[in-house]
Formats: C-alpha cells, structure tokens, sequence
C-alpha cells in the first residue's frame, strides 16, 4: 500500500464522485477531518490562500430534478388551451393525470419500468476518463419539468395562476421528501436481489431525481446512487481509495475542511470532550504522556498544552505519541516530523516542555513496544474518529479491534477518550446497513445545509471531499476492503468493559460548557447525556458520541 499506486477511474460521465487521479496515499476521512481542522496556527501560516475556495460566493444554480419519462401514450396539451367538453376526451384526460400522479407519486414504478422498459435510457458502461468540476455540474444540471408546466396550464382557466405556481412548489417539494429516499431504497433492494435490469432501469430513474446542487436528500442520493453503481461494478474501492489520495492542491482541501470544522459542531464537540477527560485526569500529574491514534497536524492538543502550562501548581512535563499511517503525509504538508515542530514552537512559548514521539504506522500494526511508555507516567490515550477502523472479529479471526484494547489496557492508562459516529454499519447486512447510512447521512447533510448557502461551490465540495468517500466505503465495499466500520455506542461500551477497562464519565463542567458552545449554533442540535457520556444528535438523531475509559 505505501507504494506508488495510479488510479484510472472509469466512471459514469454524470458521476458525481468520479475521476481521475495519481496517487501515493492512502488515508481514512477522520484522518481528513482531524487534519485540516485546524483553527489555530502558531505560526500564522495555516490559513485559506486568495484563490481559497472560503472566498468563493458563486452562483450555483439551484437544480430542479429532470421529469418523469412518460409512455408515448400520454397526452398532453398546449398552455393555454381548455378541457374538451367531449365526454371521452375528458375521460382520457382524468386518465392521464391520475397516470402523472401516479408516476409523481411512485406509486407504479415497477409497473412503468415493466412496461415501458424501452423508453428508459441505458446506462452507459463507457466510464469517463477525465473529470472536472465543469463536466460534473453540467451532467447535473436538470432542466424543470414542462409537463408540470403544462398541467397546471390545463387545469383551467378560473385558476389564479400564482396560486397554481405556489401549489406546484409545494407538491415538488413533498415529492423530494419522501420520494427520493424510497427510490434509493428500490435501487438497493434491486441490487441485494440480483435483479440487474431493474436495478439498471431504477438507477436511470434517479439520476434524474437526485442532484449535488438540490435539497439536501437529493445531494446524498447523488452520492449514495454512485456508491450502488460501484457496488454493482465492483469498483467501490478504487473509488475510495482515489478520493483519500487525491493531493490537495494548494490550500484548497484545507479549505473545505475549514469549512467543515467552522459550519457544523461535530469535531470541535469530540475535541473538547476528549480533552476535558484528559484534563481532568491530568489535573495532579507532574509527568503525563498523551498517546493519540490518529494525530494528524496534531490541532487537538495545543489548547490542552495551553491550559496544561496556566495549571496554578505549574506545569507537567508532556510527552505525545503521535500515531498516523505512513502514507498520509501529504495531508499535513509533510511528515509526522513537521507536527513536532509544532509541539516545539508552542513549547517554547509557552515555557512548557514538550516532548514528541512519531510512531507512523497504521492503528492495527502498533505494538507495546513502539508507545514506550515510561514508569511514573499518566498515560492518556485518544481515539478520534479513529478506531472504527481497524477491523474486528467480522473481518480478521484475531480481532485486531479488540486485541488493541488489551494491549492498552496493560499500559494503565489514567483514561481513554473514545469519539465515534453513532451509527450501525459494522456487521450489518447490506440492505440494512445502507438504511442505516441513509438516515445517518441525511442528518449530517441537513445540518450542513442550515448554514452553508446551497448555492455554494465549496458546499459541493466539502460534501465530496469530506463525506461522499465515506458513504462509497459503506455502501460500495465489503470484506476487508471496507474500512468504515461503525459502531454505536452500546457496542463500544462492551468492548471496552470486555477489555477491562470501566466508564470515566465526563465532568457536568465540561457537559456545561459543550452545551454553552453549542448555542452558537443551529437550534436543531441536541446533547444527550447518558451512562456518563455524550450523545451530539441534529434533530432527532444521535450522529456522534463521545465517552471516556480507565
């Protein structure tokens, strides 16, 4: 894996995630998410360039979905023109609109692919080699739908014609709502029982329904529609695996992350959770070791460092242990050895001392040896967004998820934090893992769309970049090959008891204090405590839990 790999990716012209790219990287998108979420630099220099896509205000058209392709045998008429008095003209025109609403309203899809088979348009299996941003709006750029232009010129004259129009709206927006989902579960369904022309027939249809640039169930069904045509094609992981390693040019992949990390609450959440416990812990030690499995630019602990050093009794020694796969290094500019720099920087100024050990391997290779702890250490050890993916019992019979946890269960650390998505898509059969990922998913694409203008660029962006690769490991992948495998909280809590280790629960100051910040933020986002952790949810669902381990 650390050697120079080239992905050629063919992919559907309209593919939303497709393209083309040279690589030598692997990486997970916690790695992404914890390395370009950076909101401090010491040194001033980790900040958006002028071409930053945080200064783009584009105009992105706002998509409406393609219309319904209808049998030759619909009629329609010309605006402006009156229902015939002829008894079966007018019988023939009742006909035809109960037959749109049916279509509308999914209620005789797979009567309509049956019959009208040969009306659908074929996918291609010519993947596109090239891709840009340019290709991809056009391909999903969806014109409006004349025959509903038309239908509501038809329904007569006494109609006020903005009331037609306001009615129109409304019954598009219902059909976006709860249609979308229930194609994208037909597609699955299709594809989980091996009925190809259907699928293929299906996945046509939803093209024309889902859009990057729409509500945002429409955006995620663009995403989780390729993650069925990869599944179909078998190419789910090249996909993943291009997305991780396609290098950032410039600062623009900063940027989106950037983005991500100011518009949504979730990292800075497992941040303070995670180093409140850790606080807590080290409130007496004078000498404290930090052991991080994913320490990516290492962001996460230079406001710990900093409260560490204000501590009335002085500050401790510090010692961090950055774990980070070996091949990642383009994600922080350099390597492991540049996150010491940092930590050396702050040292300084901050008169703390601050020792940095670099350990670049991946989670499920690291041994004892490699963390040297030292005796009269207080050993703390983090897992952001990180230990989902090494694999557990379902995927290796040595259980590399579990045998980590013992081997850090001997160290005796004073706590282990634990930041996780809330969601069940570890051993989960297929059709209900990609449910589960849908309704995961459609929370976090909502929340990001209460403040990030939809007619944004870097929106689309920061959806493809940060979460589309995701959603493609879950839905497209299988085997070892799938590396997002999450758990919910009530799993991670028995692996961990099983381990040895018992609950730490987080102090009601540091509960005060995340339910302070999120004020600042949408009104949707709710905090749960429960059994001594946290539960971070937009609306009605938990999307990220954090708990702490001694």
């Amino acid at each position: 894996m650390v050697g120079s790999v080239k992905f050629n990716l063919d992919s559907s012209p309209d593919s939303p995630i497709s393209i083309h790219s040279d690589c030598d990287t692997f990486t997970s998108l916690s790695n992404s998410l914890e390395q370009y979420s950076s909101t401090e630099n010491l040194s001033g220099n980790i900040s958006p360039s002028r071409n930053s896509s945080l200064e783009i205000n584009s105009s992105f058209p706002r998509i409406i979905p393609s219309p319904v392709h209808l049998p030759d045998s619909a009629e329609l008429y010309s605006g402006g023109s009156s229902l015939s008095k002829d008894a079966n003209r007018d019988h023939s025109m009742k006909n035809t609109l109960q037959e749109l609403e049916n279509v509308l309203m999914c209620d005789a899809y797979e009567d309509e692919l049956t019959t009208s088979g040969n009306k659908w348009l074929q996918i291609s299996t010519q993947r596109s080699k090239d891709w840009s941003w340019e290709s991809l709006q056009r391909s999903h750029v969806i014109q409006p739908q004349p025959y509903l232009a038309s239908r509501n010129l038809r329904l007569g004259a006494g109609v006020d014609a903005e009331k037609r129009h306001r009615a129109t709206e409304t019954s598009y927006q219902e059909i976006v709502q709860t249609d979308v989902k229930q194609l994208l579960i037909k597609c699955a369904r299709a594809l989980n029982e091996k009925r190809t022309d259907y699928f293929m027939r299906l996945v046509q249809h939803t093209r024309g329904v889902v859009s990057i640039s729409g509500e945002p169930i429409q955006r995620l069904g663009a995403y989780m529609l390729e993650g069925l045509v990869a599944r179909k094609e078998a190419s789910g992981t090249n996909i993943y695996r291009a997305l991780k390693c396609r290098e950032p040019e410039s600062q623009d992949l900063l940027s989106y992350m950037q983005i991500l990390y100011e518009i949504c609450p979730y990292l800075k959440f497992g941040y303070m959770a995670a180093n409140g416990a850790i606080a807590e812990a080290f409130r007496t030690e004078d000498r404290v070791h930090i052991i991080d499995f994913h320490i990516a630019q290492g962001t996460q602990w230079l406001t710990l460092i900093q409260a560490l050093a204000a501590r009335p009794s002085g500050p401790p020694h510090v010692r961090i242990t950055g774990i980070d796969d070996a091949v990642s290094k383009y994600a922080r500019g350099g390597s492991l050895e540049s996150v010491g720099k940092k930590f050396a920087a702050i040292s300084q100024k901050l008169k703390i001392p601050v020792e940095f050990h670099a350990v670049p391997v991946f989670a499920a290779d690291v041994t004892r040896d490699m963390l040297d702890v030292r005796a009269g250490e207080a050993v703390a050890v983090n897992f952001n967004l990180q230990l989902h993916h090494t694999p557990d019992e379902s995927v290796d019979v040595n259980n590399p998820r579990d045998a980590l946890l013992r081997v850090l269960k001997s160290l005796s650390p004073k706590v282990v934090t634990l930041v996780e998505q809330e969601s069940n898509t570890n051993t989960t059969p297929f059709l209900t893992r990609f449910v589960e990922t849908l309704n995961f998913y459609s929370a976090m694409f909502e929340s990001i769309d209460v403040t990030l203008p939809r007619d944004r660029k870097d929106r689309i962006r920061v959806e493809q970049h940060c979460l589309a690769r995701d959603i493609v490991n879950i839905i497209a992948c299988e085997g070892k090959e799938r590396v997002e495998r999450h758990e919910l909280l009530g799993k991670w809590k028995s692996r961990f008891m099983m381990a040895g280790f018992q609950p730490y629960p987080l102090s009601s100051y540091v509960n005060s204090v995340i339910r302070d910040f999120l004020r600042s933020y949408s009104e949707h986002y709710t905090l749960v405590e429960k059994d001594g952790a946290m539960l971070l949810g937009s609306k009605a669902r938990n999307l990220i839990s954090a708990s702490a381990w001694h």
